[in-house]
C-alpha cells in the first residue's frame, strides 16, 4: 500500500505540473497566435468539451481495462498533447491539439481520483487532500519553471518537450505500482441497471451526487478562471511583464498547496461542511481583493488568498463522492468519480468561454468580479451539500462528522 499511495501521489504531481505549465504560458500562446480573448476562451472551451466527453467514457473504460491502465495511458498522452500545442502552426492545428489536451486530461483526472479513493479505502484514513496537495506541488513546479521559460524567451515547443520527457519518465516508472481496479465489467456490482426505477445511463445520478457535483462545479469554475486568466489579467490589465504575470498563478498554487498539505489533518478534526464553507468564503474574499487591487503586487496577494481558500473544498467533495460510489447501484468509486467529474468538467467547459466572451464587453477585471457571488453561494450551500450522510460502512470518517484523531 505505501507504493500504491506513492504512485497515485506521483500521478497527481505529474498532472499538476503539466496543467500549470500549460496555463502559465497562456500569455505566450495568446501572443504567438495573435488570439483575441474571445478566441482564447473558445479554444479553452474546446479542451473542456473534449475533457467532458472523456469523463463520460472513463468509467466504462476503467471497468474494462482497469483505472490503473486508464491512468498509465493518459499520463503519457497528456505531455504528447502539450507538444502538439507547441508545434501547432495555425488556429486549426491549435484547436486539434487543444482537443487532444482536454481528452487526455479528462481521462487522467477521472482515473487518478478513482485510484486515490481506492487507496484511501484500503488505508482506512483520508489521503485525498494529500493527493491534491501533490497536484498543487506539481503545479507550483510547473508554473515556476514555466514562468522562467517565458522570461527567458523559450519557445513553447522546447519547453513542452523538456517537461514531457521528465514527467513521462516519472509516469512510466511509478505507473506499475498503481492498484488494480476494484470491479470488472462482468461483476454484478458493476452493472448500471440494477436499481429499481432507474435504467442505464440514469443509474447512480442520486441527489447526493448532484449536490456534490454542483458544489464541485462552482469551485472548479472559479479555480479554472484563476488558472487560465490570472496571467492575462496581470499582464494586460495591470501592466506586469510576462515573468511577473506568472506570479499570480505561482502565488495561487503555492497557497493552495500549503492548505492541502494540512488538509488531511484538518479533515480529521473538523466536519467537511465546515472546511468547505470556510474555504469557499475565504476564496470569495481573495477574489474580491484581486478585483479591487490597483497594482500587480496587491493582485498577486489576492490570488494567494484565493488559493488558500480553494485548497480543501474540491478534494473533500471528490472523497465524499468516491466513498458513496456503491449507493443505489452505482458502479464503484470510478463511476461515482466519473459522474462528479462530468459535472465539474462542465464548469471547465463553460467558464473559460464565458469569461472570455464577457471580458470582451466588461473587461477581465469586472468579469472576474462576477465569480465572487458564485463562491459566496457555494459557501452558503456547503452545509446542505456535505450534510447528506455517507455510507455507514465507509472505512474513513463520514463527511458530516469529525474523524477520530490518530
Amino acid at each position: 500500500m505505501p507504493r500504491a499511495r506513492a504512485a497515485v501521489t506521483a500521478v497527481f504531481a505529474v498532472n499538476g505540473a503539466l496543467i500549470a505549465a500549460f496555463a502559465v504560458r497562456t500569455p505566450s500562446l495568446k501572443m504567438d497566435h495573435d488570439l483575441t480573448e474571445g478566441l482564447l476562451g473558445l479554444l479553452n472551451a474546446l479542451a473542456g468539451v473534449a475533457a467532458l466527453a472523456a469523463t463520460r467514457v472513463a468509467g466504462r473504460l476503467a471497468a474494462r481495462i482497469g483505472s490503473a491502465w486508464v491512468v498509465r495511458i493518459a499520463a503519457v498522452a497528456l505531455p504528447l498533447a502539450l507538444v502538439g500545442v507547441g508545434l501547432a502552426g495555425g488556429h486549426v492545428h491549435l484547436a486539434a491539439a487543444m482537443v487532444f489536451v482536454g481528452a487526455a486530461n479528462g481521462l487522467l483526472d477521472t482515473g487518478m481520483n478513482a485510484q486515490a479513493v481506492m487507496v484511501e479505502r484500503a488505508a482506512h484514513r483520508p489521503i485525498m487532500n494529500g493527493c491534491h496537495a501533490a497536484w498543487s506541488i506539481g503545479s507550483v513546479a510547473g508554473s515556476v519553471t514555466g514562468g522562467a521559460a517565458a522570461q527567458a524567451g523559450m519557445s513553447l515547443t522546447t519547453h513542452y518537450l523538456i517537461l514531457g520527457a521528465v514527467v513521462t519518465t516519472v509516469a512510466l516508472v511509478t505507473g506499475r505500482w498503481l492498484p488494480a481496479e476494484e470491479p470488472s465489467a462482468e461483476h454484478p456490482s458493476a452493472r448500471t441497471d440494477d436499481v429499481p426505477g432507474r435504467r442505464g445511463r440514469r443509474a447512480g445520478w442520486t441527489r447526493r451526487v448532484l449536490l456534490l457535483g454542483a458544489m464541485g462545479a462552482a469551485v472548479l469554475a472559479c479555480e479554472e478562471a484563476v488558472i487560465t486568466w490570472s496571467g492575462v489579467l496581470l499582464h494586460d490589465d495591470r501592466g506586469a511583464s510576462l515573468g511577473v504575470a506568472s506570479l499570480g498563478l505561482v502565488a495561487f498554487t503555492a497557497c493552495q498547496t500549503a492548505g492541502r498539505l494540512a488538509g488531511d489533518r484538518l479533515s480529521a478534526r473538523y466536519p467537511a461542511r465546515v472546511l468547505v464553507r470556510g474555504g469557499t468564503a475565504l476564496a470569495a474574499i481573495g477574489l474580491a481583493a484581486v478585483v479591487v487591487a490597483p497594482t500587480p503586487v496587491f493582485a498577486v496577494a489576492g490570488f494567494a488568498l484565493t488559493g488558500l481558500g480553494l485548497a480543501s473544498p474540491l478534494p473533500l467533495i471528490f472523497s465524499a463522492a468516491g466513498h458513496a460510489g456503491t449507493e443505489e447501484g452505482a458502479t464503484g468509486a470510478t463511476a461515482a468519480v466519473a459522474r462528479l467529474t462530468t459535472m465539474t468538467y462542465s464548469a471547465m467547459l463553460l467558464a473559460p468561454a464565458l469569461v472570455g466572451r464577457v471580458a470582451q464587453v466588461l473587461g477581465l477585471t469586472w468579469t472576474l468580479a462576477l465569480l465572487v457571488p458564485l463562491l459566496v453561494t457555494a459557501a452558503w450551500k456547503a452545509s446542505a451539500a456535505m450534510r447528506i450522510p455517507s455510507r455507514p460502512d465507509a472505512p474513513v470518517a463520514p463527511v458530516d462528522a469529525p474523524a477520530a484523531s490518530g
